[in-house]
């Protein structure tokens, strides 16, 4: 599923192409994906303008003075400005048409993406108690610290918990917890607040990174320009099991813990 950094890469490579322009029509050939697609979308969109395309957590929102759209890519969904004229292939569910002659196309192979409608001045269900971006003044080491006190979930799903902070995907946990030198199985209430200040710096690193470098490349991500992304080729631990830690040497290791393969050095990680 693509990550925070894979979607901020999106939303960046969008943006120009939307921001100041206006929708002319909406296509909408399925009438769901993961959720139905609300009525409001095709009611409401034509004709509005583009304020901006802005990111909450893993969601994209299209903000026009009518409300926003809520787009979301699910485990497979790809978003491409093309020329409007561009024959339409099995997996396009939605397309944009836009003043500019193209077109915004959500192609999405397994259905999981989303296309949803937000009022203005309401806040989507979706969106409603979710944490601090990652990458905001909101979010530091301190901010973890509180909220893990009397925690006995691991550490990696304390961090994965969307209401705790967002954006921080199974990859982007291995990784971090790899950097600040975490077990990611360790208990989120028997971290100290020094090491979540590490494990706090080390995920705003790697996702300022991941993003500069335009996301991490996965089977069904590409870019909006059709380049994949090209973190991949830097990870420490995350599917590298059995491999030699790039550290010290030492066989990386892996389990499942809440539901995601897991990856860490025993040597490095404590």
């Amino acid at each position: 599923m693509p990550e925070l950094p894979e979607v901020e890469t999106t939303r960046r490579g969008i943006a120009p192409h939307l921001t100041g322009h206006r929708i002319e029509r909406v296509v909408l050939r399925r009438a769901d994906l993961r959720w139905p697609i609300p009525a409001a979308v095709a009611e409401r969109l034509p004709g509005r303008v583009v304020d901006s395309v802005s990111r909450r957590a893993k969601y994209l929102l299209l903000e026009t003075g009518a409300g926003s759209a809520l787009l979301h890519l699910g485990m497979s969904g790809m978003l491409r400005v093309l020329p409007a004229d561009t024959p339409v292939e099995r997996h396009d569910h939605y397309d944009l048409l836009l003043d500019s002659g193209r077109v915004l196309r959500f192609t999405d192979p397994r259905r999981f993406g989303s296309l949803l409608w937000q009022p203005p001045g309401q806040t989507h269900a979706l969106l409603a108690g979710l944490g601090p971006e990652p990458l905001s003044d909101a979010f530091d080491g301190e901010l973890l610290w509180q909220r893990s006190r009397g925690r006995r979930s691991a550490v990696k799903s304390f961090v994965m918990d969307q209401r705790v902070v967002v954006g921080v995907g199974n990859i982007y946990a291995s990784e971090a917890l790899f950097e600040a030198g975490i077990l990611p199985q360790r208990a989120a209430g028997r971290v100290s607040r020094t090491r979540y200040a590490a494990l706090a710096r080390a995920i705003q690193r790697i996702l300022a990174h991941a993003i500069q470098r335009g996301g991490t490349t996965l089977r069904d991500f590409l870019a909006p320009d059709g380049a994949p992304g090209y973190f991949e080729q830097e990870l420490m631990v995350y599917g590298r099991a059995g491999d030699a830690c790039r550290r010290c040497g030492t066989t990386i290791r892996s389990r499942v813990i809440g539901q995601r393969n897991t990856f860490w050095c025993p040597v490095c990680q404590r």
